[in-house]
């Protein structure tokens, strides 16, 4: 039996893992125990990976059903599993930080949960380092299961029955324009703000930047809820700041972790990863009164 072992990587969550090759088939005890790592710590980081595209989607497929790439789908409605986050296209050549490319993904700057805004979010996002800055570039990452446990009991009773707006458009409409094909296809979908892990019940709110407003609430309202639950996620004592290695391939768990990009110089440096997702379970969520 494969053992694996554990390096914590910040007080609230993540771990370095060692002991196990992603790039080879899993056996099933082996995903079992990745499964659990991830309800566990939330942020798993495995260095030296030796990945391929091919492996890369191997080990998607051993973690559950591979999501669609959205901008490419809402675009064109073509299927493709892989996004490619920096500015290295696949022929090799870089992209500066003018470029229209470039500057769509200074949205990922902004705190969010991969997929929140579909009907059915994503359960883990794969990300694989291929080149990075020679600076800056890190990932920042926070837990909102630490959050929800820090809240005062009286905030938790306030939140737990209540529904979030996720609304894609909404948030990256506010650092570059959205492509009609791409905004039709991602309508406006709701959420309950707290959601329980099925495999531990742990709770967490689910905010962000694609988090737009609560049914019921005025507008004023609503956000001033969401901006307070994400201040008190993303305080600077519980940032993870993941420092990226080429080799690094890192999973974390959509259902309950916030991310960033804190950044780097495109005219400067050449960044690029490859990220798939696996699609989630509606059973990941508190069924609706």
């Amino acid at each position: 039996m494969t053992t694996l072992e554990f390096e914590p990587l910040h007080p609230d969550f993540g771990a370095r893992v060692s002991g196990l090759d992603l790039t080879r088939p899993l056996s099933d005890d082996e995903i079992t125990q990745v499964r659990d790592a991830i309800d566990t710590y939330q942020l798993l980081c495995f260095p030296g990976q030796d990945m391929t595209d091919e492996r890369h989607l191997q080990l998607t497929r051993q973690l559950g059903e591979p999501e669609a790439e959205h901008v490419t789908f809402g675009k064109t409605g073509d299927i493709v599993y892989f996004g490619t986050v920096g500015n290295v296209e696949d022929d090799g050549s870089k992209k500066v930080a003018a470029d229209a490319s470039t500057k769509f993904q200074t949205g990922n700057q902004l705190w969010h949960s991969d997929s929140s805004f579909r009907e059915v979010p994503s359960y883990v996002s794969i990300l694989h380092a291929y080149e990075v800055p020679g600076e800056d570039g890190a990932t920042e990452f926070v837990s909102m299961r630490a959050a929800y446990e820090r809240l005062p009991d009286e905030m938790r009773e306030t939140i737990d029955p209540l529904y979030v707006v996720h609304d894609y458009v909404f948030s990256r409409s506010q650092v570059a324009p959205v492509d009609p094909n791409h905004a039709a296809s991602l309508p406006p979908v709701r959420h309950r703000l707290v959601r329980e892990n099925p495999g531990n019940g742990k709770r967490n709110y689910y905010v962000g930047s694609h988090a737009r407003s609560i049914p019921g609430w005025s507008g004023v309202d609503s956000r001033r809820l969401l901006d307070d639950l994400l201040a008190r996620a993303t305080r600077a004592q519980d940032v993870y700041a993941h420092p990226w290695q080429v080799g690094d391939t890192v999973i974390w768990d959509n259902r309950c972790l916030l991310h960033r990009g804190a950044g780097y110089d495109a005219d400067r440096w050449r960044r690029r990863m490859r990220q798939t997702r696996v699609v989630g379970s509606e059973k990941g969520v508190i069924p609706s009164p």
